[in-house]
């Protein structure tokens, strides 16, 4: 689970992010949630958007996609959203450390 300075540190990465996941008229399919794993595995920071034709909105589009890839909602802002998943065996985003409360 991220904690809020680290949400807000993804934040600041994904504004530099391309748009890599378009959700369409055929909604989640089992190969956007495939597509969205892979990037996951590859990049760990991905940013998707929900096109107007699209039967879901952007925050059910991202917590679908999150929970089927096993990710985080990073953040959604209108229709747009970014999904963050750390890869174990070669991570490549040093998130902030969080002091324990």
């Amino acid at each position: 689970m991220l904690h809020s300075k680290q949400r807000a540190y993804l934040r600041g990465l994904a504004v530099n992010e391309e748009t890599i996941l378009m959700v369409g008229k055929g909604g989640i399919e089992a190969n956007l949630t495939k597509q969205a794993a892979d990037a996951l595995l590859k990049r760990e920071l991905i940013k998707g958007k929900v096109l107007e034709t699209a039967p879901v909105s952007a925050r059910e589009a991202a917590e679908t996609l999150a929970r089927e890839t096993g990710s985080e909602v990073v953040q959604v802002i209108g229709s747009k959203f970014a999904l963050y998943k750390r890869n174990e065996k070669e991570p490549k985003i040093a998130l902030p450390r969080v002091k324990n409360p």
